[in-house]
Order: C-alpha cells, then sequence, then structure tokens
C-alpha cells in the first residue's frame, strides 16, 4: 500500500514549486508575479511547502528599487527524498540512488548478466538491497523506483520484450508486493528521452534515438512523453527498411533494428574477423586501426541509421535528435556520417548529436520520471 505522503500535489503548489527549482532562489513576491496568484496565497503554498521539507529559506534578498522590506529568498531542497532507478538490459542491469534533484549518491553495474523472467525478481531485489543498504539521513526517504524495460510497457505491464522474456512476468505486481514506495515501469528509449529534457537540454520538443540489441525513440514535447495507443509510438526499429527482408521477432520481415542495431554490426564485425566476442571497444581498436573493412561497415551502419532518422523526423518535427548508442559516443564520427545523409530540407535545422549524459542517459531518465510524479511537475528541468 502506497501511503499518503506519496500523492501528487494539487496545481497551485506544483506551479509555485517549480518556478522555486527552474530559478534556483526566488522571493515570495516575484512567485506571485510569476504565479499571478495573490500574495497570501503564494506565502500559504511557500509555508506548506517548507512544512514538509521541500523549499527553505536560503538568505536575505536586495530590495526593490522604491525601497521597502527586503525580501527573504527561497529554493529548493534538492536533498528533501531520494530516488531509485534501474535500466533492465537483456544481459546487464545498470542501477543508480540519488536525490531528488538527480544527483547520484551510488551507482551498480553488471554487464554480461542474462535477465530473465525466471531471475529479474531476485536480481532487482539484490541490486536495490546493495543500493539502500546505507542511506542518507533526508526528510522523505525513498518516494520511487523507476525500472526501464527494453520493450513495450504500457501503464506499467510489460507487454511485449523482444530479446527477453521479461512479458512473461507480472513485474509491478511482485515489486509492489515487496516495496512500500511507488514502482514504475517504462520502456528504456522513453525514459532515455525524458532524462535528456530534463538533465541536459533546453529544447522543448525532443527525440531520443537508442540503440543496443534494438532500435527504439523517446519523444518528448513539453515535459511530456508522447506515448501513443499501449505505450507503442516510437517503435523505430519495427519499421520496415527492407521490404521482405529479414525475419524480426515482432513478426515483420525487414525491420530497422534487423539491420542497424548495434547487435547487427558487432555480428557482421564478427564474422569479417573471425572473432568470438564483438563488443563497442572492440570496434574502437579496428577503428582506431584504421582498418577499412571496419570503417566500410561504420559507414553502411550510418546509412542505415539516417533512414530511420530521416522518418522519424518527418513525422514529429522535433527540435534535436539526440542519438543514445555506445557506437556513435565512442566513435562521434558517425553522428558526422548521419547528419550528411540526412540531407532533407525539412530537417536542415534539427539538431542531431550525441547524448550529454553519457551511458547514464536511460538511468537518468527513470530518476526523472520518479521526480516527475512525485512533485507532480510535468515540465521539470533539473540541468545546472
Amino acid at each position: 500500500m502506497i501511503s499518503s505522503k506519496y500523492t501528487i500535489r494539487e496545481q497551485n503548489e506544483a506551479k509555485i514549486l517549480n518556478f522555486i527549482i527552474q530559478n534556483k532562489e526566488i522571493s515570495r513576491a516575484k512567485l506571485s508575479e510569476l504565479s499571478k496568484l495573490n500574495k497570501a496565497s503564494v506565502s500559504s503554498i511557500t509555508k506548506k511547502l517548507m512544512d514538509i521539507d521541500l523549499i527553505f529559506e536560503t538568505r536575505i534578498g536586495d530590495s526593490s528599487n522604491v525601497g521597502g522590506r527586503k525580501p527573504i529568498m527561497l529554493s529548493f531542497n534538492k536533498r528533501s527524498s531520494l530516488l531509485l532507478a534501474l535500466d533492465i538490459g537483456y544481459n546487464y542491469i545498470e542501477a543508480a540512488l540519488a536525490y531528488i534533484d538527480g544527483t547520484i549518491i551510488k551507482s551498480i553495474s553488471q554487464k554480461d548478466k542474462l535477465i530473465s523472467s525466471e531471475n529479474a525478481i531476485s536480481v532487482i531485489e539484490e541490486t536495490v538491497h546493495n543500493l539502500t543498504a546505507e542511506l542518507p539521513e533526508t526528510p522523505h526517504g525513498i518516494v520511487g523506483m523507476t525500472l526501464a524495460i527494453h520493450g513495450q510497457v504500457s501503464n506499467e505491464e510489460i507487454i511485449f520484450t523482444p530479446y527477453y522474456d521479461l512479458d512473461q512476468l507480472d513485474l509491478f505486481t511482485e515489486l509492489g508486493a515487496r516495496y512500500a514506495f511507488p514502482i514504475y515501469i517504462e520502456n528504456e528509449a522513453n525514459l532515455s528521452a525524458l532524462g535528456e529534457y530534463t538533465f541536459s537540454s533546453e529544447y522543448e520538443k525532443l527525440i531520443s534515438i537508442s540503440m543496443h540489441s534494438g532500435i527504439g525513440a523517446g519523444i518528448v514535447e513539453a515535459g511530456k512523453l508522447h506515448l501513443g495507443k499501449d505505450g507503442k509510438a516510437g517503435e523505430i526499429g519495427h519499421t520496415i527498411f527492407q521490404p521482405h527482408g529479414k525475419a524480426c521477432p515482432c513478426g515483420n520481415s525487414g525491420c530497422l533494428e534487423r539491420y542497424g542495431a548495434n547487435e547487427v554490426i558487432y555480428s557482421e564485425l564478427r564474422e569479417l574477423k573471425g572473432l568470438e566476442k564483438v563488443n563497442s571497444d572492440v570496434l574502437v581498436r579496428y577503428y582506431e586501426e584504421k582498418d577499412p573493412e571496419t570503417l566500410a561497415l561504420l559507414q553502411k551502419y550510418s546509412d542505415i541509421l539516417s533512414v530511420g532518422i530521416n522518418n522519424i523526423i518527418m513525422m514529429y518535427a522535433p527540435e534535436i535528435v539526440v542519438i543514445n548508442s555506445s557506437i556513435t559516443r565512442k566513435i562521434p564520427i558517425t553522428i558526422d556520417f548521419i547528419k550528411e545523409r540526412v540531407a532533407n530540407r525539412l530537417a536542415a535545422d534539427v539538431i542531431i548529436k550525441n547524448t550529454s549524459l553519457g551511458e547514464n542517459s536511460t538511468l537518468y531518465g527513470a530518476l526523472a520520471f520518479t521526480a516527475q510524479k512525485y512533485l507532480n511537475i510535468e515540465r521539470l528541468k533539473l540541468a545546472e
């Protein structure tokens, strides 16, 4: 059972809190001006927010040009509460404990660990236990945990996971029975986009392309995820790249991710070089050695991705497209290749760039998702 301390804030309270967060430091008079609420209402709301330790008084500000009493400045209490975030891939788990402002306190990474419906709960429990063994003292403690799943998610239900069988598990119910704080489950690419929006971007209309075992797109406008029916929006990896092409677990043939996902390029390099295992580090080594087959592979990969990126730009007209891939992060020239190939004049003013959050964009998105829910602020920006 979720206790009352997790219930959402009413609209005016959330509005005032967001102004305080965005302005870093602000007076009650300025809050009244920005919010169009009268001073008595602002005073009542800020008192409540102070009573529950979400904001605090910082210092005496400067008086206005017309004189009068100097204002007392208010700031957001970045250490008021804690968030948990987990990114659960088919062969890894990344996790973090953070303060409400996204400052990470502790993180855990387990690579080459196969995740399935049989071990997912025990892996999650062990991870959460390790993250929370020693918690910093905060007024509200843990206020929620968001899990990123590599597949289709709708209303906390895992609908379809092409590369592992977590769609056979009622993860929300299982975890809800184990933890008192709220549990949220969302698609990995959606969370990656929300992480970019909240922690690294000034733009309001953003698309994040995530490339791992598959390819997904998260779409954010004014802080709100565009999910579509049953969470199906943004499944760019399952758009058709090659009619009657390679079979895909989704049931289609010729899907984009069967030609352009990271795992595909690793597999092709493995066959070219007769290797047992290939990952982004191996790819980088061959690239740095100026291996012609590797360079040709990267150019081919960029050609394929540019088709999907061009198509989603045409559909959603974003201000910026952020790419979240270990390959593009470690070999930035691939971004240049993609830009050259997205030559549509309608896309000329769209920024295409690597993520600014490194390999943690999905975790930051999971943190942002919980913070949005707890604070009841949709257009939440936490970048310094």
